[in-house]
């Protein structure tokens, strides 16, 4: 390949991620501005933001049931007791990452596309104030609704700081747990990812990640046909590429679990890696 040619490739890569970012920007957006302008606090038929083929849910009709698949459904009525209903309607995951962090007081966590703050919050909660919870994301509408939703809880260890997930705003080796939900599915560059979450960890620290993910058997045009980007499937990695890609990062003691299917051949998932604690003599 010429260099013209490797620089028009470069140049369509950038493009794609781009359009991707805008994208997923731009959907998240729209829901955070729904949660805000709702009048009613938390209505049954809409207790999950994505239900009905917004966000995350892969369907195009509007229903009025939850997605069990999705959002908030997938926590325990005590998780979510005392949380500010903007947070609750905010829900756009697909599982419950602070239920397998096992996060213990004095912690610092930090929340990859954090939107409307459920996470950051539960988080905190389980960290105490001796600890802390960060949550990064993109977008305006969410960071502003997520900082409304702090304040109304009171959380006073918490921050929410904007950036993307593929250039964590955050030093080297300042979180001892990353978690996320339903959210590396929508980078367009998940290497990337995968290797901010090592450097923002000390070393011994460890992941507990919901996302979508793909059985082996399926290929990405499979995952293509069978849901959008920003719908949460079509850049959904499969087992196989997340096990290859959290070892190539430097993870260990690696495992994605699935935990319901989604959509044939797509499932709800757990990822959990731990950054060796060797790290620290290197």
């Amino acid at each position: 390949m010429s260099p013209i040619d490797d620089r028009l490739c470069e140049e369509g890569a950038v493009h794609e991620t781009e359009l991707i970012r805008t994208q997923v920007r731009d959907r998240y957006a729209q829901a955070a501005r729904a949660v805000e302008t709702s009048e009613q606090e938390l209505p049954s038929h809409t207790r999950d933001c994505c239900a009905g083929g917004s966000c995350c849910a892969p369907t195009a009709d509007v229903g009025t049931d939850v997605d069990e698949r999705f959002g908030l459904s997938l926590y325990s009525s005590v998780d979510v007791a005392g949380v500010p209903a903007g947070a609750l309607a905010a829900s756009l995951g697909c599982g419950n990452p602070t239920a397998v962090a096992d996060l213990h007081p004095g912690q610092r966590v930090l929340d990859l596309g954090s939107g409307g703050g459920i996470d950051v919050l539960l988080s905190a909660r389980r960290v105490g104030p001796a600890g802390f919870a960060y949550g990064v994301d993109m977008t305006d509408e969410m960071l502003a609704l997520a900082r409304d939703n702090a304040a109304k809880a009171g959380a006073d260890n918490v921050e929410f700081l904007k950036g993307t997930i593929e250039d964590v705003p955050l030093p080297d080796a300042s979180v001892d747990v990353v978690i996320s939900n339903c959210v590396i599915n929508l980078s367009a560059d998940k290497p990337k990812v995968l290797s901010e979450m090592f450097r923002v960890l000390t070393p011994g620290g460890r992941i507990g990640i919901s996302d979508v993910v793909a059985e082996d058997g399926v290929t990405p045009a499979e995952r293509a046909e069978r849901g959008s980007y920003v719908g949460c499937i079509a850049g959904a990695l499969s087992r196989g590429e997340y096990l290859d890609g959290l070892a190539r990062a430097g993870f260990v003691d690696t495992s994605v679990e699935f935990t319901h299917k989604v959509v044939p051949g797509m499932h709800g998932a757990i990822i959990k890696a731990t950054k060796p604690a060797a790290e620290a003599t290197r």
